[in-house]
């Protein structure tokens, strides 16, 4: 994917207002056209039909970038680093799987993001725990999820729910939490600076961009969990239950009701939470891989 010199792509020297408003000019592909491209390319390594097939997804990958503006990067960077792994999406692409590329997208676009973040941020070194990535990568979707969201320090309670729930210290949660304070930076900051301008969630959203995103997303969590199914036989019984209650479970179940269920100390019924999901997460790559796909590590 050599020949993609003239890939739009942000760049101080453009600035992302121009460039969102650049790859809207790309056309949605209609699933025949997208798979006529797809087989021109793995057929005949067509750089121009590989050229439409990364151009026409832009929008998706810098609408996925988006979603991880608050690890207090240059967004521009993450948006490159979304199109890398959109590049090596279309790479790789298979037509005849029967899925379509947004979904197959999504996962490598995702993976490039994460690993940048990670080779980026001090605070997430190589020798990072699984359980500490897991941390850095959801904390935010946590907090929202109790209704935790207010800034500076965690209340204790809420300290201790979300240790709970991301299978972390008390200590690590308040860590995270005080290292990324204040990182955010909105979406809805007014871009073009004229009545009018608008903002950037303004450029990245229209009924087609909708329409792909919510296809996109329909797809992955069908297939996402067509995986944990299959890869939940690698569990035994009490991992299953003790996993589903904590992980899938709306609400989670409490440490307290599975210790008194099993007899067994919350410390202990933790621990086969956090074992479960980590052998889970390496079925569910191992199948991944079997069927081409890619499962972002944390």
């Amino acid at each position: 994917m050599s020949n993609y010199a003239n890939l739009p792509a942000p760049s101080p020297e453009q600035g992302l207002n121009r460039y969102l408003q650049e790859i809207r000019k790309f056309p949605m592909l209609e699933p025949e056209e997208e798979y006529m491209l797809a087989k021109r390319w793995v057929d005949h390594q067509d750089t121009e039909a590989a050229h439409k097939l990364v151009t026409s997804h832009l929008r998706l990958a810098a609408k996925i970038a988006m979603g991880y503006r608050g690890y207090g990067l240059p967004q521009a960077e993450v948006i490159s680093e979304a199109n890398v792994g959109l590049m090596q999406a279309v790479k790789r692409f298979d037509p005849e799987r029967g899925f379509r590329l947004a979904t197959y997208a999504m996962w490598w676009i995702r993976a490039s993001i994460q690993e940048y973040i990670l080779r980026s941020w001090s605070l997430v070194k190589l020798g990072t725990t699984s359980a500490q990535k897991k941390l850095f990568f959801n904390l935010r979707k946590a907090k929202s999820r109790i209704g935790a969201l207010e800034d500076g320090d965690l209340r204790p309670e809420n300290v201790k729910r979300l240790a709970a729930d991301l299978s972390v210290s008390e200590d690590e949660v308040i860590e995270m939490n005080r290292r990324m304070a204040g990182a955010d930076a909105s979406l809805s900051v007014s871009i073009g600076g004229e009545e009018g301008g608008g903002s950037w969630q303004d450029w990245l959203e229209d009924e087609g961009a909708d329409q792909a995103s919510e296809f996109a997303e329909r797809d992955e969590f069908q297939t996402r969990h067509a995986l944990l199914l299959e890869a939940m036989d690698v569990l035994n019984e009490r991992e299953r239950d003790i996993l589903s209650e904590r992980r899938l479970a709306e609400p989670p179940v409490t440490l307290e009701e599975l210790s008194e269920k099993y007899g067994v100390s919350r410390e202990r019924i933790r621990q086969i939470e956090v074992r479960a999901f980590e052998k889970l997460q390496e079925r569910m790559r191992e199948l991944a891989r079997g069927k081409g796909m890619v499962v972002p590590a944390g």
